[in-house]
């Protein structure tokens, strides 16, 4: 099954308390590249997310975004500063008493003072965290690798297609090849008779000559090694895990064998077929550099 490299996937969940968002989205690269952004609370789950991740993606540039947010007040608390509460009282009372002003001092003006209240955060079991955490994670890459593979089989679907024009277009090429060095023969042939008009022609030279083209020309090599490349293309295409790298490899030697015959055949026909060829190649490279 092939997979594409672009993908994006999203998780939400309200687990012990805590409402947990996982975004993962990726675009193409050569290898596995990963970066993050998480609340600063759960910078120390970021190595272990990324080995999630690595896991299930091979090749991609992947971007994880993760919210964490309390729904309930279990892990907060609010303290009162007691002695800095009374210093507060005490200091207002003296001015009161030395300025002749009313002392009206109330619990809730107290407390607007500077480090009067305090919010403690009780202290977090890490290992927790990371199950609630890794659990809305893995939702995540699901969906995202769900995304993955629906766009990889669109993508498999249309080299597929590519491929079998390629196919069609190497019948042509062979079918021009075989009757190219007949058409040599004879145009050889008519040529000494022109200009040797009535004196003999040797046979054996003709034939030699002939043989000499069809060396150099032929490409049955070519295409036996194109269709072979194309039937592993598909056995492939048809294989699970990571395949990008074998295609790309695949369709270099695609490529090799085209400029071959395009390089041996100086027939106008073929090589337009040629330029045909090339053109399904290139198309298939593009499609490829998105399979991961």
């Amino acid at each position: 099954m092939a997979l594409s490299m672009t993908g994006y996937g999203r998780a939400e969940a309200v687990v012990n308390g805590r409402d947990i968002t996982v975004e993962i989205k990726s675009v193409n690269s050569r290898y596995f590249e990963y970066s993050s952004r998480i609340p600063r609370s759960c910078a120390f789950l970021d190595d272990r997310l990324k080995k999630r991740l690595s896991t299930a993606i091979s090749r991609g540039k992947v971007e994880l975004n993760m919210q964490l947010q309390n729904v309930s007040a279990q892990d907060t608390a609010v303290e009162a500063d007691l002695p800095l509460a009374a210093s507060y009282r005490d200091a207002l009372a003296l001015l009161s008493a030395e300025l002749g002003l009313k002392n009206d001092v109330t619990a809730g003006m107290v407390a607007r003072f500077p480090d009067v209240l305090a919010v403690r955060h009780a202290a977090v079991d890490e290992e927790q965290l990371w199950q609630d955490v890794s659990a809305v994670c893995d939702a995540a890459v699901e969906n995202f690798v769900q995304m993955r593979a629906a766009e990889g089989e669109k993508l498999k679907e249309d080299i597929l297609g590519r491929l079998s024009t390629i196919e069609q277009a190497v019948g042509t090429v062979e079918e021009g090849s075989a009757g190219r060095v007949e058409a040599y023969t004879k145009k050889l042939y008519a040529r000494l008779q022109t200009l040797l008009q009535d004196q003999n022609i040797d046979e054996a030279r003709l034939l030699t000559e002939a043989a000499i083209f069809a060396d150099k020309t032929a490409v049955d090599e070519e295409t036996v090694r194109l269709r072979s490349h194309i039937a592993q293309y598909r056995e492939i295409l048809g294989s699970g895990g990571p395949v990008g790298r074998k295609l790309d490899f695949l369709t270099q030697e695609l490529n090799r064998e085209t400029n071959t015959i395009g390089s041996k055949c100086q027939d106008l026909a073929i090589t337009r077929v040629v330029v045909d060829i090339k053109a399904e190649i290139e198309k298939i490279r593009e499609q490829i550099q998105n399979i991961e």
